[in-house]
C-alpha cells in the first residue's frame, strides 16, 4: 500500500510539473490583453515605424502561439499584423466574417465610443487554419487601434 502511495504521489508531481513546463497550445484573454498593453507601450516609447516592424514580424513578440496583434488606423486601413503582412495598407473597413458581421467597422466604433473593449466574430485561427469564433481586445491609442483576439474553444 505504500509503494502505491508513493507511486501516485510521483505520479501527481510528475504531471504537475508538466503543466507548469509546457505552456498552454492557446492564447487566453488575460494574454490577449496584455500583449495589446505591451504594443502599446512599445508604440509610445519607440514610436509607429520600429513598433510596426517588431509586431510584423512573425517570429517577433508579439506573435505568441495563436495570439499576434493587429493594427489599424481610425479609417480602416491595416498598418501593421503579425499574422498576415498582406493586410498591411490595405483598406478593410467592408471586412465581414462568415456571418456578415463588419467587424472593422465594430472595432472603430468602439475606440471612438469607449477607447477599448472586447468583440465577438469568426475568423480563421492560423494554427488550426479553421474558421472559429473569436474575441477580440481592442484598444485605441492616438489614431490606432491596436488588438490581439483569442479563438474560443
Amino acid at each position: 500500500m505504500k509503494k502505491l502511495l508513493i507511486a501516485v504521489g510521483i505520479g501527481v508531481i510528475i504531471l504537475g510539473a508538466q503543466q507548469i513546463a509546457f505552456p498552454a497550445e492557446f492564447g487566453t484573454k488575460a494574454e490577449a490583453e496584455a500583449l495589446v498593453k505591451k504594443a502599446i507601450a512599445l508604440i509610445k516609447a519607440e514610436g509607429k515605424e520600429k513598433a510596426f516592424a517588431e509586431i510584423n514580424n512573425p517570429k517577433g513578440k508579439f506573435v505568441d502561439r495563436d495570439l499576434y496583434i493587429f493594427v489599424y488606423d481610425m479609417s480602416g486601413k491595416c498598418v501593421a499584423h503579425g499574422f498576415n503582412q498582406k493586410m498591411i495598407g490595405k483598406d478593410l473597413i467592408e471586412m465581414k466574417d462568415p456571418d456578415g458581421k463588419y467587424y472593422v467597422k465594430e472595432r472603430i466604433e468602439i475606440a471612438k465610443t469607449k477607447g477599448k473593449g472586447w468583440q465577438d466574430y469568426k475568423f480563421t485561427n492560423p494554427v488550426s487554419k479553421k474558421i472559429e469564433l473569436k474575441t477580440a481586445y481592442i484598444e485605441k491609442v492616438d489614431d490606432l487601434i491596436v488588438g490581439c483576439g483569442v479563438y474560443r474553444k
